[in-house]
């Protein structure tokens, strides 16, 4: 049945949009209701979900075949590289904290010390520390979490790219 709904076209395009789609919602859900402040780390992860789904939908709408699937699978695999760097060295910089933090300052700081009109693109970028370990399930940060789906998307872009459909 699995490889059955693998085979399809649409199928596993389809399933990746919905996961990016729910991996988003997730971090909304945190930063709104869990009260965490994404940093300028996690945004740039956001915005790799974010093409890594737009991808995995116009395939799935497409559900082309060949050598477009495989273009597809290689476009996925470069999204979640790209991605997966930023989550990499988050993680990294995470477990070995650098003296000064990297990541720029604070949203309460912004909105004391600059306009609003200036403080509103900062707050865009991100206000949160990208050192900061604030939410882990199974001792894994959302950084490392992130790093683990893109590995994921990025082997699924593979076996997209490299997979003969019958």
């Amino acid at each position: 049945m699995i490889t059955t709904l693998l085979n399809h076209p649409r199928h596993p395009f389809l399933l990746l949009f919905a996961s990016c789609f729910g991996l988003l919602g997730f971090g909304l859900y945190l930063q709104y209701y869990g009260s965490y402040e994404p940093c300028p780390m996690c945004i740039m992860q956001r915005y790799a979900f974010v093409v890594v789904a737009l991808i995995a939908l116009v395939a799935g709408l497409h559900g082309s075949g060949g050598g477009t699937r495989r273009g597809y699978g290689l476009l996925l695999m470069v999204a979640a590289l790209a991605g997966g760097a930023v989550a990499a060295r988050q993680s990294w910089i995470q477990i070995y904290p650098p003296a000064v933090a990297e990541c720029g300052p604070g949203l309460a700081f912004m909105l004391d010390s600059f306009p609003l009109s200036d403080a509103l693109p900062m707050i865009f970028r991100g206000a949160g520390d990208c050192t900061e370990r604030a939410w882990t399930f199974l001792g894994l940060s959302i950084a490392n979490w992130s790093l683990a789906c893109f590995a994921v998307i990025t082997a699924f872009g593979g076996w997209v790219a490299l997979h003969r459909q019958r």
